[in-house]
């Protein structure tokens, strides 16, 4: 987590391909006493490709370097390639919201690494259809919102959740949240959106997953970390997880399984978002 310990900011790029980019940036911030620590890039498909890059430097001057030296990047660098850039203090956690239903195993995962400093996000808010896990959040000194939502008052709901938001979040994480998002909630967020849930091969929709799985003989199982759009459980996807699984083990095992590679995956997405390595390019991801 020395992101978080030592003074450094992240400069995310993305512009059409051409010869000469990772120079320029290495230039500008070698003239402007900056410190390369890291440095990743990636052009997509031939054609009209198009060049991402992610620069993590060290930089000791005076004042935010977004604001010092934004001007003089887009002068002399970003503007003249065509660049979509942005500067991020890698110092700053996300400010982060998370959803969930009952499952609690996502949830407190994220709240137990996020405490112990293994996640940059700030959680300032849960959000839970059922009251359940309100003792459990309540446990970590943050704030448990329970918000019904049936058939009838979805879009009360999901009002009054916008209304929690605010302007105030940079994500919200859905741990297991077992309510479909309205395509209006996601325009007025107006901000990322993580989901997770199981992944199995073949599909086995409705009830019991778990004991379809273990019925149909299932070796594999994993999970599905993406982002939401309207299209359920098809936003770009960020990360994936599988475990091996054997016809010894009953459905409750496979279940408990399951939960372990849902935490872990979900965690590695949060983390990779939160650190700016994920650009989605249309329905697919770049992880930098």
């Amino acid at each position: 987590m020395a992101d978080l310990e030592t003074p450094r900011t992240r400069l995310l790029v993305s512009c059409p391909d051409r010869q000469g980019i990772i120079a320029e940036v290495s230039r500008f911030l070698n003239e402007h006493d900056a410190n390369i620590v890291e440095n990743n890039q990636y052009s997509t498909e031939p054609g009209e490709s198009v060049f991402l890059q992610r620069t993590v430097f060290e930089w000791t001057g005076e004042g935010e370097a977004a604001e010092v030296l934004g001007p003089a990047f887009a002068a002399e660098v970003g503007e003249p390639l065509g660049m979509e850039w942005r500067f991020e203090d890698a110092r700053r956690p996300k400010r982060t919201a998370i959803f969930v239903s009952r499952y609690d195993h996502c949830l407190l995962d994220l709240l137990w690494r996020a405490r112990r400093g293994e996640l940059p996000i700030d959680v300032g808010l849960v959000v839970s259809n059922h009251p359940d896990l309100g003792a459990d959040v309540a446990s970590f000194g943050i704030p448990f919102e329970h918000v019904p939502v049936t058939k009838e008052t979805k879009a009360e709901a999901e009002s009054r959740q916008l209304e929690l938001l605010g302007d105030e979040y940079d994500l919200v994480v859905l741990a297991r949240y077992m309510q479909i998002l309205s395509g209006g909630f996601l325009a007025r967020a107006g901000i990322p959106i993580i989901n997770i849930h199981h992944s199995f091969l073949p599909a086995f929709a409705g009830a019991g997953p778990y004991r379809q799985a273990r019925e149909r003989g299932v070796k594999l199982i994993g999970a599905t970390a993406h982002y939401v759009t309207e299209d359920l459980d098809e936003g770009p996807i960020i990360e994936q997880g599988v475990v091996r699984v054997s016809h010894r083990d009953d459905a409750i095992e496979l279940e408990r399984r399951g939960a372990d590679v849902e935490r872990t995956t979900l965690a590695r997405a949060v983390a990779w978002h939160c650190e700016d390595r994920v650009v989605a390019t249309g329905a697919t991801t770049v992880v930098l």
